[in-house]
């Protein structure tokens, strides 16, 4: 399937998605003045599933009880365990930036294809291998253009914090087009996403949340833009994806990542991070990377 034959509609969903998510992690950041990490990410899981709770309870009952467990299983390994490992991954003095976390999460598809052969029963051609490798060569590179060559631990944790969020998204998403490919998309994100709340919530209590002082401008403002990120980034964005994913396949629909990480820079610009040389470099390379991963249109199964 050719790219250029891709209908208007696949296409409209592809951009608005690059622009929504990748937006996501300039929100993050919003979000991190004023709250935890732990925080940011349970608001983002409890507003989304807020948001399509009415729509959990219309159709939960039509979810077939043996693919309830993938549906709630899709829901932590999509939605709930990222949310944790981005924001975690930005926070603190040692945090990532918007920018390089929208790049790092252009792995997303490598790990896509990685689950796929092993998991899945996908074949893939060397020159994907090779991809890969360029890919991750490039997250190196990035390590170091923003840790320096110190080696900084803390650093380094941070990105295998994206790295692990973006195999969640590798198994997410095979785990979906392979199993949940009969259910309509906006059941299985809103099933998904209030069932992901529930221990979102939990986090929230026990984390201190509900004793904020939120009549404080950083308090209330965070927990606004952390809420738009969960219900545009999440519950809307997520519904989009499942749309995307089953109109036109796992290749396709994995090729977000490519534009997310210029939407992440742009932001970030725009907010004041700096951007050198080197951390260009190392983006256009995990991106070249993740490019020739994907040089060819489908990954047959076997």
């Amino acid at each position: 399937m050719q790219l250029k034959n891709k209908g208007t509609l696949e296409w409209l969903i592809f951009i608005a998605l690059s622009v929504i998510w990748g937006s996501s992690f300039i929100l993050m950041k919003e979000g991190l003045k004023g709250l935890t990490f732990t925080q940011v990410a349970s608001i983002r899981i409890v507003s989304s599933g807020i948001c399509l709770l009415p729509i959990t309870i219309r159709h939960f009952k039509k979810i077939p009880k043996k693919k309830l467990p993938i549906v709630i299983l899709s829901g932590v390994l999509g939605s709930l365990l990222p949310a944790y490992l981005f924001c975690a991954a930005e926070s603190g003095e040692n945090g990532l930036s918007s920018s390089a976390a929208g790049v790092l999460n252009s792995l997303t598809p490598v790990f896509v294809i990685i689950f796929g052969v092993f998991f899945f029963g996908h074949k893939i051609p060397a020159f994907k291998i090779i991809g890969m490798c360029i890919a991750f060569a490039g997250s190196i590179l990035l390590y170091y253009s923003r840790a320096g060559a110190d080696g900084s631990t803390l650093k380094l944790l941070m990105i295998l914090l994206i790295v692990l969020a973006t195999m969640s998204y590798g198994i997410n998403v095979n785990m979906v087009n392979k199993y949940l490919l009969g259910i309509p998309s906006l059941q299985i994100v809103a099933v998904a996403l209030s069932m992901s709340s529930i221990p979102a919530l939990v986090v929230l209590y026990f984390t201190g949340f509900f004793s904020l002082p939120f009549h404080e401008t950083v308090v209330y403002k965070s927990i606004f833009f952390s809420s738009l990120l969960g219900i545009g980034g999440t519950a809307l964005a997520s519904f989009w994806f499942y749309v995307l994913l089953k109109r036109a396949g796992v290749v396709f629909a994995s090729m977000v990542t490519y534009a997310m990480p210029i939407v992440a820079l742009g932001w970030g610009s725009i907010y004041g991070e700096g951007i050198n040389l080197l951390q260009v470099t190392s983006m256009l390379v995990i991106l070249a990377g993740v490019f020739l991963t994907h040089k060819k249109n489908k990954v047959k199964p076997t």
